[in-house]
């Protein structure tokens, strides 16, 4: 296991930045990285804008291997990852798993993910020597029974797992404020559109990955957000699958009622090949459920907007200019495709979000207790013990932002069965379930569409996130357990990424897919990062 320390990465990030000819001489907002953008050309092929398909054609016309796939990945993460610090670990066997991958190529074994290196959020179980962290130093000592049923698909979908990405600690259920991208284990991510703002949380490392082709595609969970709002400030494509597609098991839990694991890549194609694979039922996920041919690559249709209805929530952008204009304009885009425009509101959605914290915190504390207690190797028992933990590692471990959500959950009886409970969570996913459905029944919708993202702000490991203002969209459809996709729609100041989200209602998947590959086709909006120091 390489295991990538903030230190040693400040040090490689400055020796970078002095063979790139960086000087105080230079304007701040004026200063780039050695071009990382650059260096995304692989035999030809630049894997910044290529699909996964694009890779099953080259590898299978020879023009690459699996091996030199994998170990370019390798060497950009070397080079470019310490100005981002989205990857904290790579796996030592990757070659060797890329090495079995041209095997099976040769004789004629084709996977849907063949050879394709896949980077992973670090709370998502994988075997030794590849480690389990959550971003929290109280599991490096943690060994997994077993991997978590969404790397099996992976496996047997042919990918080569090239590591773990960073992540909010706790997948951000630790404290409030706290800076979303941090960790203990991995510091703090970097946007690489701009380097000191910040990547979203939780799946920070996986969106900041993708976005900077550091992998082919990477996988993001999400309890509210978690994938869509990282994805959508890295100008990059989410996928919040709906609670049952992908199974939950071996993933470390904050929710078992709102938690998923779902795919973060640089466009729907690969989104909608890695969907595919990583779907299924598990029978350690008792929420899981059997399905037919579920193959979203079959989605991908650039006609879908023409006769199409879609529900716009423009409330949700608030008074913020720039998000409202990249609205707008991805309206004007679903009209000037065939689309049908009906603007909507979403009724009981603050309610949702009143009841939604506290059952949370009950939710957590049982959940996280069974997964402690399920986890071989040498950790802190329950989350009382983690809770000890970080008070005896304060140094390091609350040495920015404290724990004052774990305190809250501790407090909690942590029982499902609690009365108390049960209403929260019955009145927090009834409220949210409804506002979609009733949305999408008045106005006879395919789906609706509303803003990711406002502009990604300034990372301050003092203060924590900065909220000021903040837009999102994504509370209906983690309440609610309904599957949301984001898209690259616009820039902030011409910089910053701003995603729009479709979402609609349970198992949806195919007509969201569909709708966000024809406004991906028909806009064309991803640029590659900018690798900017500052703005001005």
């Amino acid at each position: 296991m390489t295991l990538l320390k903030p230190a040693r990465r400040a040090a490689a990030a400055l020796a970078l930045a002095l063979a790139a000819g960086l000087t105080a001489a230079v304007p701040a907002h004026a200063r780039e990285a050695a071009p990382p953008s650059a260096g995304t050309v692989l035999r030809g092929l630049d894997l910044d804008r290529a699909t996964v398909l694009d890779l099953q054609r080259a590898m299978d016309r020879g023009r690459f291997d699996a091996v030199t796939l994998t170990r370019f990945y390798l060497d950009r993460i070397r080079a470019v990852d310490p100005l981002l610090h989205a990857v904290v670990q790579t796996n030592p066997g990757a070659l060797g798993e890329a090495e079995r991958s041209d095997r099976r190529r040769r004789r004629g074994a084709h996977g849907p993910l063949e050879g394709v290196p896949v980077l992973l959020k670090d709370n998502i179980d994988t075997a030794a020597p590849l480690r389990t962290t959550a971003g929290s130093q109280a599991l490096l000592g943690a060994r997994p029974a077993a991997e978590a049923f969404l790397v099996q698909r992976l496996r047997a979908a042919g990918a080569v797992i090239l590591g773990k990405a960073n992540l909010s600690e706790w997948a951000n259920f630790r404290s409030s404020p706290s800076s979303s991208g941090w960790s203990a284990i991995g510091g703090q991510t970097n946007n690489p559109y701009v380097l000191d703002r910040n990547p979203c949380g939780s799946s920070s490392g996986s969106a900041v990955a993708a976005a900077a082709t550091l992998a082919a595609v990477t996988i993001g969970t999400e309890t509210d957000g978690s994938i869509v709002c990282p994805a959508g400030i890295n100008g990059v494509v989410g996928i919040k699958p709906t609670i049952g597609l992908v199974s939950r098991a071996g993933v470390v839990p904050i929710s078992a009622r709102q938690d998923t694991a779902g795919p973060i890549t640089r466009n729907l194609t690969d989104a909608a090949a890695v969907l595919s694979a990583i779907q299924g039922p598990d029978p350690r996920d008792p929420a899981t459920v059997p399905g037919g041919d579920r193959d979203y690559l079959k989605a991908l249709r650039p006609g879908a907007l023409n006769g199409a209805r879609v529900g716009v929530w423009r409330s949700v952008a608030g008074d913020n200019q720039e998000v409202r204009a990249a609205l707008d304009a991805a309206v004007a885009t679903l009209k000037a495709r065939g689309a049908t425009v009906v603007d909507v509101e979403l009724e009981g959605v603050d309610q949702a979000g009143e009841a939604e914290f506290p059952a949370l915190l009950t939710e957590f504390k049982h959940d996280l207790n069974a997964y402690l207690a399920a986890t071989p190797g040498r950790h802190p028992a329950d989350l009382a013990g983690l809770i000890d933990f970080n008070r005896r590692h304060a140094g390091t471990e609350l040495r920015y932002f404290g724990q004052e959500v774990f305190e809250q959950a501790q407090a909690t009886t942590g029982d499902l069965d609690d009365p108390a409970y049960r209403a929260l969570r019955d009145r927090a996913t009834t409220l949210a379930r409804r506002a979609i459905d009733s949305a999408m029944a008045a106005g006879r919708l395919d789906a609706l569409l509303a803003p990711t993202n406002h502009a990604a702000w300034l990372t301050d490991l003092t203060k924590g996130d900065d909220f000021t203002g903040f837009v999102s969209s994504s509370a209906p459809s983690a309440i609610s357990g309904y599957p949301a996709v984001t898209v690259p729609a616009g820039y902030a100041r011409d910089v910053l990424p701003l995603g729009v989200t479709f979402f609609g209602g349970r198992f949806s998947e195919p007509s969201l897919i569909a709708l966000g590959y024809a406004f991906e086709q028909a806009t064309q909006v991803r640029k590659p990062p900018a690798y900017l120091r500052t703005l001005p």
